[in-house]
C-alpha cells in the first residue's frame, strides 16, 4: 500500500522540527523532535483527509518520491 511522503526538517526560525505532506496542500505540523513532528503530521493527515471527505473535495493520490538522506 502506498502512503503519502513526509518531509521532516529543522527550522531555525521556529526552533523545532516541521513535518509536511507535499501531496496534501497545507498539511504540516510542528514538534520539538523529529518523532514528535512526525506523530503530529500523521494526526494532521487524518484530519485533512476527513475534512476533504466531509466536504466532497478530491483527495490526491500519493506520489512516489525517492528517499534522500541528508546527514549534517
Amino acid at each position: 500500500m502506498k502512503d503519502y511522503h513526509v518531509n521532516i526538517f529543522y527550522s531555525d526560525e521556529d526552533e523545532g522540527y516541521i513535518a509536511d505532506i507535499p501531496d496534501l496542500k497545507a498539511c504540516s505540523a510542528f514538534g520539538e523532535t523529529p518523532n514528535e513532528a512526525f506523530a503530529e503530521v500523521l494526526k494532521a493527515k487524518e484530519s485533512w483527509l476527513a475534512s476533504a471527505a466531509a466536504n466532497g473535495k478530491p483527495v490526491p493520490p500519493p506520489e512516489y518520491r525517492p528517499v534522500i538522506y541528508r546527514v549534517a
